[in-house]
Order: structure tokens, then sequence, then C-alpha cells
């Protein structure tokens, strides 16, 4: 039986009430704290490697290790050497000019610790979005509370341990629970608040943290389109898509929704993209290198995608049966606008494939939904990369290939309009977890005396200047 709200919301409070003491007894942690910091975790994360892989295993009733090494393992420590590497650099002043009429002076930009940091993480990379925005958090010299999530409980649980051994509560706190937990973390006056979910919950989270003017980093999601060119190698541009597609089951907030794609190509792509399925994913509800659905709730709301296609005589190209939660990779062949799968982010094995005849019409498609996190474009032709990349907004775009760009860690990373606002990643983060401070200092000498008052004839003369020339 889960604690009542009061008690929960009570414990909370407390466990922020005693990160924000910490904070104000060392509200500047130096270079080589930081570094030890990063260090620790970097130590941790290496040592219970198999421990995480196996708890993710548990949580999805499938995942596969070789997937995880890669796109939670990997990532992550690259995520927290990338800052452990730079952070020194980041946290310098940086000098900023002062124009002439305020001479003698000088002014520079402080790069400071915000205090404590709230983090939510889903359930789909769970490690990887703990540690991608926590190196940037512990870069930056805060605290940090991390709610993990209720459907990933194994894998929370061994999170939960791995920062218990490498980090006092005062430095990484750790809530785990239900719902009514996440609601009352996001409560909390955070000095910033990092959420990665769906467009719904983010939008409740903006609520909530709303109330005490908390600022807010949401990632969101959404459709993000790939946008195949008349122009493109459609057997490279298949196992790019293939792999964004279906790795861990196509439960990534980045992989692709839908493909656009020249109405006289579609066949082509189609066999080339089952060609890639069978080599990459083989009997894929057999296959141990391919990922379950998490759990019978999102399995059945893919079915009903599925289903309701179905009715509406949608072609199908299903690559094997089910078999258990693993739901093997299905194209869907230009399915009307009206279904589901068309209206909702997917966050599942399913690709629908929509015919265009001109690049125009296919941007114009594009640009009449919400903005994508992601934009994919397979395309050679550097005019037509130009022309999409002028005329469409999206939280990022990747050329030529699918998933990488998220690994760039000097690349920001976050949405725009409904997939997200803030970004992170590598400088962008330790920034946006960062209060860049503005620092004015004025000399012995101060040529703005002459603009106070009393206002006489020589600041007439001066302003008529300045307005002139200045």
């Amino acid at each position: 039986m889960s604690a009542p709200v009061s008690a929960i919301a009570s414990t909370l409070e407390n466990a922020f009430l005693r990160q924000r003491a910490a904070y104000f007894r060392d509200p500047y942690p130096n270079a080589a704290q930081r570094r030890a910091q990063l260090d620790r975790l970097i130590k941790t994360v290496l040592a219970r490697q198999d421990e995480i892989a196996s708890a993710l295993d548990r949580d999805f009733g499938g995942r596969s290790k070789a997937e995880v090494r890669y796109a939670e393992i990997l990532t992550s420590l690259r995520s927290l050497r990338h800052a452990r590497r730079h952070l020194k650099q980041w946290m310098k002043s940086r000098p900023a000019p002062v124009p002439l009429p305020f001479q003698i002076a000088r002014a520079w930009v402080m790069p400071q610790p915000l205090g404590v940091v709230g983090i939510v993480v889903p359930w789909n990379y769970p490690l990887f979005l703990t540690m991608g925005p926590i190196a940037a958090a512990l870069a930056a010299g805060n605290r940090v509370m991390l709610k993990l999530s209720e459907f990933a409980p194994a894998t929370s649980s061994v999170l939960a341990a791995l920062f218990g051994e490498t980090f006092p509560d005062e430095v990484v706190t750790v809530v785990e629970g239900d719902a009514e937990a996440a609601k009352a973390f996001v409560r909390l006056p955070f000095d910033h608040l990092l959420f990665t979910g769906s467009v719904a919950v983010g939008c409740q989270v903006m609520r909530e943290a709303s109330a005490n003017l908390t600022p807010v980093t949401l990632e969101l999601g959404g459709k993000s389109p790939v946008l195949v060119a008349a122009d493109a190698e459609l057997a490279a541009a298949a196992g790019s898509i293939v792999h964004g597609k279906f790795l861990a089951a196509g439960q990534t907030c980045i992989a692709p929704d839908y493909l656009l794609v020249p109405a006289d190509r579609t066949e082509e792509l189609v066999r080339a993209l089952q060609a890639e399925i069978e080599k990459q994913y083989p009997r894929a509800a057999e296959n141990p290198d391919y990922t379950s659905v998490i759990n019978e709730t999102q399995y059945a709301r893919l079915s009903t995608y599925l289903d309701e296609a179905r009715a509406a005589g949608v072609r199908m190209v299903e690559t094997g049966a089910p078999r258990g939660c693993k739901l093997p990779p299905t194209l869907v062949i230009d399915p009307p606008d009206h279904l589901r799968l068309m209206q909702e982010e997917i966050f599942g094995p399913i690709l629908p494939i929509k015919p265009y005849r001109t690049l125009e019409d296919a941007i114009r498609y594009i640009n009449e939904r919400p903005r994508p996190l992601v934009l994919y474009l397979f395309t050679r032709n550097p005019q037509v990369m130009d022309d999409v990349l002028k005329r469409t907004t999206s939280g990022g775009v990747a050329i030529n290939d699918t998933l990488l760009q998220i690994a760039i860690e000097d690349l920001p990373f976050g949405g725009v309009g409904a997939s997200g606002m803030g970004h992170y990643h590598g400088l962008s983060g330790f920034e946006t977890f960062s209060k860049l401070k503005p620092v004015f200092r004025r000399g012995g000498f101060s040529l703005a005396a002459s603009l106070r008052a009393p206002y006489g004839r020589l600041h007439d003369r001066v302003m008529r200047f300045l307005i002139r020339w200045w």
C-alpha cells in the first residue's frame, strides 16, 4: 500500500530542505569537487553495467543486452566524461565588452550553480535519461533530486542503490514511487526542473511548476517525420530508418514516427525496409536482439492502432506474429490522417509510410502539424537540404542517418513548441542548470557621471553626440 499523499509530500519536502541547506553551506563547489563527483559516478556505472542490463531486461520482459550497452551504458558514460573533461572551461567567467560612455569599467558573465535541481526520468531509457541531465547538473555545481519511473521498478531499484553508494543524500536524492509521488515531486520549489515524457504529462508538470515559478525544461517527443527526398539512396536510407525506428522496439522519443516518400518510389522503399528488417531483426518475436513492448498497457494501445488501421482497410506489412509483448516491426502503407496512429505519438514498432507528389507537398504536410522533436531528411542534394532546413522548424535535424545526433554532446538537445522547451547536453546543459550572472564593476573614474542630474550644457552635448553616433 502506498503512503498517504500528505506523508509523501512531507517526506519530499524534508529531503528538498536538506539539499537546500547543504547548498547554502557550500554554494559554489570548485572544479575539483565537481570532477570528483563525476568520477565516482563513472566508476559506479562501470561496476554495475551488467546489473543495469539485467534489470532492464526484467522490466521490459526482454531487452537486448547489446542494445543496453550501446544505447544506455555507452551514451551515459559519454555524457559524464564529456562534462568532466570540459567543466573547468565552462566554469570560467566570460568577459563582456563595456561601451565607451560607461568606462572605466569591466563586465563579465559568471556561471553560478542554481541550487537544487529536479529531474523526472521516464521508463524507456532510464539510465541515459538520468545520466545525461545529471552530468550537466553536477558539472554546474548543483544538488539533484531524481524521480525515477515506477514503470521500470527493477532498474529504478538498481539506480537507487547506485546513487546511494556514490553520493550522500544531500548531493543526490533518489525518489521512487507512483504517480502521486511524481505529482508531489514536481510541486517542490526547485531552482530548475527537467522533465522527459509525454506531451500530456508535460503540460501537467508545467502547470504544477508554475505555482513556484520554477523554470522548466521539457523534453516531450511527438511525431518525428522522416522525409525521403526523390534523390535519396533508398537502400542506405532503409538501413538507417530501420535502426532508428526499431531500436528498443520504437520506444524512443527521437525515433522516426512516420515516413514521407515520393509516390513513385514507395514500393521500392517498402521492399528495402522489409529486407533491412529481416537483416537486422530476423524472427523478431524470438530474437533476443529485439526488445519487448514495456507492458501490457502499452501493447494494448499499439494493438488498438493496428486494429483501427485494419478496420479502415489500410494495407499493412507485418513481419511476423507477436509473442507475449513482443510486437514485430509493422509497416502501414498510406494510412488516412484521421487514424490514431497518425494523430498520436506511436512510441512503438509501427511505421506509417505516406506517399507525396512533390517536395512542396511534403514540407507543407510537416508544417501543418505540431513541431517535432527531430526531423530526419534523406537526400544528397544540397539545395533540398537548404530548402528543408530553412522552411521547417523542429527540435533538431539529422540528415542521412537517424538517432546519432543525440550522441553529439556539443549539439544542444531539446524540442520546440509541442515537442518541448529548453536544451541540455554538453555546454547547453551546463548553462541550463546555471545562473549566468551578469556582473558590472566600475573603476575609479566614470565617464557616465556626465549623464547624471543636474542636467546642463555638458549633458546636452553628450546626449546629442550619443544619440547621433553611438
